[in-house]
C-alpha cells in the first residue's frame, strides 16, 4: 500500500503533506517536528498516490477544501 498522509508540525503549527509506502517509518523519521498524523489516504498504486500527493501540494484550493473538512482535527 501507499499512502497521502497529512501531518502538522506540533513545533512550528504547520501542516505538511507527503506520500510513502510505510507510514509509521514515515512519521519517526519526522519525529524531530513532533508531528501528529492528521489524515491519510491508502492507494494501491504508488502512481495513483503520487498523483493525489501532487494535486494536493500544487491546487491550493484542493488542499482549502480538505482542510475544511478537517477543521476540528487541525485545531
Amino acid at each position: 500500500m501507499f499512502y497521502v498522509y497529512l501531518i502538522k508540525n506540533q513545533r512550528e503549527q504547520q501542516t505538511y503533506i507527503g506520500y510513502t509506502n510505510d507510514l509509521q517509518r514515515r512519521l519517526k523519521e519526522h519525529r524531530d517536528k513532533k508531528p501528529e498524523l492528521i489524515y491519510y489516504e491508502a492507494y494501491k498504486s504508488e502512481k495513483d498516490a503520487r498523483l493525489r500527493e501532487s494535486i494536493l501540494k500544487q491546487r491550493g484550493h484542493t488542499i482549502r477544501r480538505l482542510k475544511e473538512r478537517l477543521k476540528y482535527s487541525l485545531t
